[in-house]
């Protein structure tokens, strides 16, 4: 995996790479990681802030609740228009205009006067982060069909764990007179990585690997799936997508939820705030290194095994929350916060190879966007709809509820399996996409 060099197979697609590119593949993967790793505070490090931003507006905190859905709603349905422009287009404009949204975010918020400032500086920040995100997700599926899981699982550590380099210093500084300078500092420095990106980020031309002779994926079960480029209506037309996307929503709910009540969790069941303070930190680190855990073992292994797993110990570890906050253990309360996250995390690895595997790479930016946008559903589960059923319930039964999405969402990976190539028309294997 070295980034000075590749092997010289003549049918290895890093040489192919090597060739159009005149430097290492692996420079873009920096590249989109990089972008991926300064964008994740606006997920990952919102329940650190809200509490300073509620208390400068002077208004209740469940008052910003619709915050995290917002940003949820527009980072994943975003990811459409952006991923159709951008397999037809290049990811270098796109990438420049997210860096001004996802940027600008955070440097307006200090600025917000009045709550519905917020809700829209929120929402274009998420926008940028969408882009960010597809662009990073799908320069993996392009340019890597070798090594999906791996690279995919890069990108998307970059997402989570990066804001890990975050929390503390926002934790740190969560004071109402000091939260103002910490957002401007992430926001200039969102910006300036972001735009160095977009320098460097492109996409391969459409016949770039012309010269080879099969896919080399080692967890593909029928290699012929690869010849064949499915658009967007096509995708839709398969049960294998509607399958995944109903997977795609319960286990992004469940991990939506403890991504977004877990420190307002922890305080309601009166956990210490070093208890609150430490899941907030390990959060993201266990989600990034879960996706690049589970991403290469899904290169390695059927990759619906390897989903089953997952998405069953995530279930696990959802209610194994509710136990530790109930017992007052610490130790199992973060146990359960780390197995949860790590395991439910690989979803945005597991997923987007799964769909390069199934309808190839060529329109792997929509393709996987109209899957991710089950995102939205599971964003409405884990901030709004959970906070209702807190409400009206209690905190068992909604961890409980999670908990039973993710492991079915686990047991009905087992019933996927690749498309029949029969429902793809030959025209569109060989329909070029547009390029910069």
């Amino acid at each position: 995996m070295s980034v000075t060099g590749e092997d010289d197979a003549a049918d290895d697609p890093g040489r192919v790479a090597h060739e159009q590119l005149g430097f290492s593949r692996w420079w873009l993967v920096i590249a989109a990681a990089g972008a991926m790793g300064v964008v994740s505070p606006y997920q990952y490090v919102w329940s650190s802030i809200e509490g300073p931003l509620a208390a400068d507006l002077g208004i209740p905190l469940p008052t910003l609740g619709l915050v995290f859905t917002l940003f949820v709603i527009f980072q994943s349905g975003s990811q459409f228009p952006v991923g159709w422009w951008r397999d037809r287009h290049g990811p270098r404009l796109l990438t420049a205009i997210a860096a001004i949204l996802a940027g600008g975010g955070y440097v307006g918020i200090t600025y917000a006067s009045e709550v519905w400032h917020l809700y829209v500086l929120y929402s274009l920040g998420a926008i940028g982060v969408g882009i960010v995100y597809t662009v990073a997700v799908n320069t993996a599926l392009k340019w890597f069909p070798d090594r999906r899981g791996l690279t995919t699982g890069v990108g998307t550590m970059a997402f989570a764990g990066g804001a890990a380099l975050f929390v503390p210093f926002v934790r740190a500084n969560a004071a109402v007179d000091a939260y103002g300078t910490v957002l401007r500092v992430m926001g200039v420095v969102i910006f300036v990585v972001v735009l160095s990106a977009a320098v460097v980020l492109r996409d391969p031309p459409a016949d770039w690997r012309d010269s080879t002779t099969e896919e080399t994926t080692t967890s593909s079960t029928d290699a012929d799936v690869h010849l064949t480029q499915y658009t967007w209506g096509e995708t839709i037309r398969t049960w294998q997508f509607w399958l995944m996307y109903a997977m795609f929503v319960a286990v992004s709910g469940a991990g939506l939820m403890v991504t977004a009540k877990v420190i307002s969790f922890a305080q309601a069941m009166s956990m210490t705030a070093n208890t609150a303070t430490l899941s907030a930190t390990i959060l993201p680190i266990a989600a990034g290194v879960g996706r690049l855990v589970m991403g290469d073992l899904s290169d390695r292994f059927d990759r619906r095994h390897i989903m089953a797993v997952s998405f069953i110990l995530c279930g696990v570890g959802v209610g194994g929350l509710v136990i530790g906050a109930r017992v007052g253990s610490t130790l199992v309360f973060i146990a359960s916060v780390v197995l949860s996250v790590f395991f439910w995390s690989p979803q945005y690895t597991l997923f987007p190879s799964l769909v390069g595997e199934y309808y190839g790479e060529r329109h792997s930016s929509s393709n996987y966007a109209l899957l991710y946008s089950g995102k939205m559903w599971g964003g409405i589960f884990g901030g709004a709809v959970a906070g209702w059923v807190v409400t009206v319930t209690s905190w068992t039964v909604a961890f409980a509820i999670g908990a039973l999405l993710a492991v079915s969402a686990g047991l009905s990976a087992l019933l996927l399996r690749a498309p029949t190539r029969s429902t793809v028309s030959h025209s569109e294997a060989v329909t070029p996409a547009g390029e910069d």
